[in-house]
């Protein structure tokens, strides 16, 4: 029986405007667009592992924002648990979610507050997101000092016990006295991981978690989330440009290219069968273990346009080595390859 959606994204932009020298104000030069996300729509089910891959520039970050409530979306909507994500920043929630909490007798900070413990992130750089002059205790149990959870001493111990031995760092009592600098890489992002896990979410961003990790301790990090999602039945919205990481341990795969996803599906699939010429490029580079299988590598030239000035038709055209004087005419929609495969290209 299928759980269903947890998180929805329809129809998603976010635009950042380009702050103007005093020349361009006094030649009174029109304002600039940055064209972070435009049309990105999602639907992610409770349980899940949805990997968003893409060069840098590619928006997958600014989707994990906006999906937390760190940045307000220009326009769509994004749906959490029945909740726009929008209202967290900028107006009451009076909705009922699935689990029937109306949280619209609350006051607005504890309407946000509610929400985001539900739903937290694992940022990219371990030496960077901890405090330094923290203990390990410290920083795991700072969550819940946040969210002002009304918990007891012992309450407040089994939870950051919990946290910690479940990211693999046991016995808990045996790290929480020290601190980051004491710990190695993989074991600063397990605390990482663990100051998430200690609200107990729903819903986990984790935003190239592993990028900064040596190659060795990778494969752990990962295999430490998927067994999260299985032990606590967490979804996880998992941003890499690293397709291998991705085809690792993801259920499906979403392809961005400049603000927009040009191909979905279950990420064995998409790996398989690349159908865009942007994701047959990406999967022709990535690294194999076996050289038999290697593919024919798909070099693409050019550089990725700038989000300012988007090409027209398809956006990925200038660099597409198929493309047509159609492809720069057209914005393609979605041709679907299998029920749960579609890909955004007019020559599929």
């Amino acid at each position: 029986m299928e759980k269903g959606p947890i998180l929805q994204i329809e129809s998603l932009y976010k635009q950042f405007p380009v702050t103007r020298t005093l020349m361009d104000r006094l030649k009174r030069n029109p304002k600039q667009i940055v064209h972070a996300l435009d049309g990105v729509s999602l639907t992610v089910e409770q349980g899940e592992i949805m990997a968003l891959v893409g060069e840098s520039g590619s928006g997958k970050t600014t989707v994990g924002m906006n999906v937390l409530g760190l940045q307000v979306p220009t326009k769509g909507r994004i749906l959490f648990d029945g909740y726009d994500v929008a209202d967290w920043a900028t107006g009451r929630l009076s909705r009922s979610g699935k689990n029937g909490d109306d949280l619209g007798h609350l006051s607005r900070r504890k309407q946000i507050l509610a929400l985001r413990r539900r739903a937290q992130m694992v940022f990219q750089d371990p030496y960077e997101s901890l405090n330094p002059r923290q203990t390990i205790w410290e920083i795991v149990v700072e969550p819940l000092e946040i969210h002002d959870l009304e918990l007891s001493a012992d309450e407040k111990e089994a939870r950051v016990r919990a946290a910690l031995e479940d990211c693999g760092l046991a016995p808990a009592d045996h790290f929480w006295n020290r601190y980051p600098d004491e710990l190695s890489g993989g074991q600063r992002q397990r605390v990482v991981v663990a100051g998430a896990l200690v609200l107990e979410p729903e819903l986990l961003v984790a935003d190239e978690p592993v990028s900064m990790l040596d190659v060795s301790i990778r494969a752990d990090i990962l295999t430490l989330l998927q067994s999260l999602r299985k032990a606590r039945d967490i979804t996880i919205l998992y941003t890499t440009h690293d397709l291998a990481t991705a085809g690792y341990f993801t259920d499906r795969m979403a392809v961005m290219y400049l603000g927009r996803v040009v191909e979905f599906g279950p990420t064995l699939e998409v790996l398989k069968e690349p159908r865009h010429p942007y994701t047959q490029a990406l999967v022709s580079v990535a690294p194999v273990p076996n050289p038999r299988k290697r593919r024919k590598r798909m070099i693409l030239q050019g550089e990725v346009p700038n989000p300012i000035d988007v090409p027209s038709g398809c956006r990925f055209h200038p660099r597409c080595p198929i493309a047509t004087d159609e492809c720069q005419l057209t914005d393609p929609p979605y041709v679907e390859i299998t029920p749960k495969h579609k890909v955004a290209c007019l020559k599929v």
